[in-house]
């Protein structure tokens, strides 16, 4: 008999596709058997504002069927740890963990940033580069960022220039007769020209700010590794693409940013054991259900402050066809939340490792997976405050 898995219709139209998104990787990480996903409408009963949303189809023979759960926003399909504030700069990597960095696999990274303009990587990760590089490819990186930043720059302007336009043309309609496309066109254009300034002024400022260091699904984070007996900083994807898969995986699961601990021996059989990385994190952020019913980002943090080092896995994705390239990516395990994460209304937590458990995480054995396990068994254990993230 066939099984099904959960999913909701979601009530923001601004909110529907990221909830959808949500819904698949909740899919994904469903011990259940996973065969198919599918975009369906409301059903009948829900609220005139609901959006469609994915429903997986599961199911241990042919016979599959959807089921709905519920309309309420956010219930059960919370995203898992969906962005992290890092310490960027990979010079705290060499000055405090001994690490060496991987100028090779950052040279690709900032060709590739230069190359594709939808390529997201934190401020932070690029300006030590701008503000003293030091070695010839340092200043050769430095180069190609300043380039991309010149892009940039210029594009924002065109696209000023054209929301510009765009105002003064709906002004003037506005001013013959008073239309609802006109008067959307304005309020449009306005929004835009705002954000393209505020784009500008944040591309020019040599200022770090604490939302220079956050990272989300998709973005590049430097992760240190072992690799040839010593550890290694390079940069990584937050979300991994398994070796050996086809790049259509970034799409099909969405998902893969994190890594649940309980399913590291599934569907991470590959990484886990093999590949283990780790990233540096002040703090983490994640969707709740408030008090109004509505969605909030809360922010964690440690209390005392420090950063943790949380386990992750990674993937060095291999091109096979024409057009594609090598990719490195990283998803972060989470566990079980402590209490203080629970009572927030989140139930799942990045694994931060001890310290001295470094090398040992950094080098596993795959016959001796229980030595792995035992490595985040043995985790930090501080305690999170949490506000509501700005």
């Amino acid at each position: 008999m066939a099984r099904t898995l959960r999913t909701c219709v979601y009530d923001s139209s601004s909110e529907g596709e990221r909830h959808a998104r949500v819904c698949r990787a909740l899919f994904f990480g469903s011990r259940q058997t996973f065969y198919a996903l599918k975009r369906v409408d409301a059903p009948f009963g829900a609220p005139s504002s609901a959006r469609p949303c994915w429903c997986g189809f599961t199911g241990t023979s042919s016979r599959y069927r959807a089921h709905y759960h519920q309309t309420t926003p956010l219930q059960g399909c919370a995203p898992m740890c969906y962005s992290a504030q890092i310490e960027a700069d990979y010079r705290r990597f060499v000055h405090e963990y001994g690490a060496i960095m991987s100028l090779d696999d950052f040279t690709r990274m900032v060709m590739e940033y230069f190359a594709n303009p939808k390529m997201r990587v934190p401020k932070a990760m690029t300006a030590h580069f701008l503000e003293s590089p030091e070695t010839e490819e340092e200043k050769k990186i430095a180069e190609v960022i300043r380039a991309r930043m010149a892009a940039d720059e210029i594009a924002l302007l065109q696209e000023l220039a054209k929301q510009t336009e765009r105002l003064e043309k709906a002004q003037q309609s506005l001013a013959a007769k008073a239309t609802k496309k006109a008067a959307e066109d304005a309020r449009i254009a306005t929004n835009k020209i705002a954000a393209a300034k505020g784009k500008l002024e944040e591309l020019k400022s040599t200022e770090l700010k604490p939302r220079d260091s956050r990272i989300y699904p998709g973005w590049y984070a430097p992760v240190m590794v072992m690799e040839n007996g010593r550890r290694v900083v390079k940069p990584m994807r937050y979300q991994c693409r398994p070796a050996g898969k086809p790049a259509f995986y970034d799409e099909q699961y969405p998902g893969t940013y994190n890594a649940r601990r309980d399913n590291l021996r599934g569907f991470w059989k590959g990484q886990y054991g093999h590949t283990h990385g780790l990233v540096l994190v002040d703090a983490f952020y994640e969707n709740v259900t408030g008090p109004d019913g509505k969605n909030v980002v809360l922010e964690f943090r440690p209390d005392p402050s420090q950063t943790l080092l949380v386990a992750c896995v990674w993937s060095h994705w291999r091109a096979t066809k024409p057009g594609e390239k090598d990719l490195l990516s990283f998803a972060i395990i989470t566990d079980d939340p402590p209490p203080e994460i629970a009572e927030a209304g989140h139930d799942r937590c990045p694994i931060p490792i001890k310290p001295e458990n470094i090398d040992a995480w950094l080098n596993p054995e795959p016959r001796d997976l229980h030595a792995v396990d035992a490595i985040l068994e043995d985790k930090l254990r501080p305690y999170y405050a949490h506000r509501a993230a700005t």
